[in-house]
């Protein structure tokens, strides 16, 4: 069963403002993002995928996954991608005393080796407290369109559909580069890049400071 909505609605954004959910443009450009990474293979076919397009993604990674595979993560810096915290363990914030979880992103941030301020919570799940208490120059940057692929219960052909149906101008994507995402996305990645690419659109990453 599918319990997921692949466009957050409108309601969620109103009462989370503070978080970054699209880019307000109506220019032809899309923010692809990748969680959960680096994973050796799978992120790699990802960066092949962005670089027949000559674009730009923004990988929200975990920073344990660095630990183990530095060169991948090395890969990902190398050609120039946007790089966000995913928190060292993929902690749930609604399960996860604050102290905990902001040690686990200090961790994280430490790791990453670089001044980024994008953050992205595990499963999109952060407490007020949390939130309030990350760096001030933190941007939270959610999605506009979840693409479903970490779903054993959708096909592939149904995750490409259901992406490039809600993708507008300014769309913020979710994506994983992720063992668990794979069978999905790497269906649905490189098709739904060529049928936006067809249409002008470009693919940016998120600045970071």
């Amino acid at each position: 069963m599918n319990l997921f909505l692949h466009r957050s609605p409108f309601w969620l954004k109103t009462i989370f403002p503070s978080y970054e959910w699209r880019v307000k443009t109506q220019d032809p450009v899309i923010y692809l993002t990748f969680d959960d990474g680096p994973v050796p293979d799978i992120t790699a076919f990802v960066l092949d995928t962005l670089a027949q397009y000559e674009a730009k993604g923004t990988f929200f990674c975990i920073g344990d996954n660095v630990r183990k595979h530095p060169e991948v993560y090395a890969k990902i810096r190398a050609e120039g991608h946007a790089i966000g915290n995913h928190t060292f363990n993929h902690m749930n914030g609604w399960k996860t005393e604050t102290e905990v979880y902001l040690e686990n992103y200090y961790r994280c941030q430490d790791i990453l080796e670089l001044p980024t301020n994008l953050f992205r919570p595990p499963y999109g799940r952060i407490r007020r407290e949390q939130y309030l208490r990350l760096p001030e120059s933190t941007r939270v940057i959610m999605w506009d369109v979840l693409s479903g692929d970490f779903s054993q219960a959708i096909t592939p052909e149904i995750c490409l559909f259901k992406s490039i149906r809600y993708t507008r101008p300014g769309s913020i994507l979710l994506f994983h580069d992720s063992i668990k995402a794979n069978r999905n996305m790497a269906y649905t990645l490189p098709r739904y890049m060529d049928h936006f690419a067809a249409k002008g659109y470009r693919f940016e990453a998120m600045p970071m400071c």
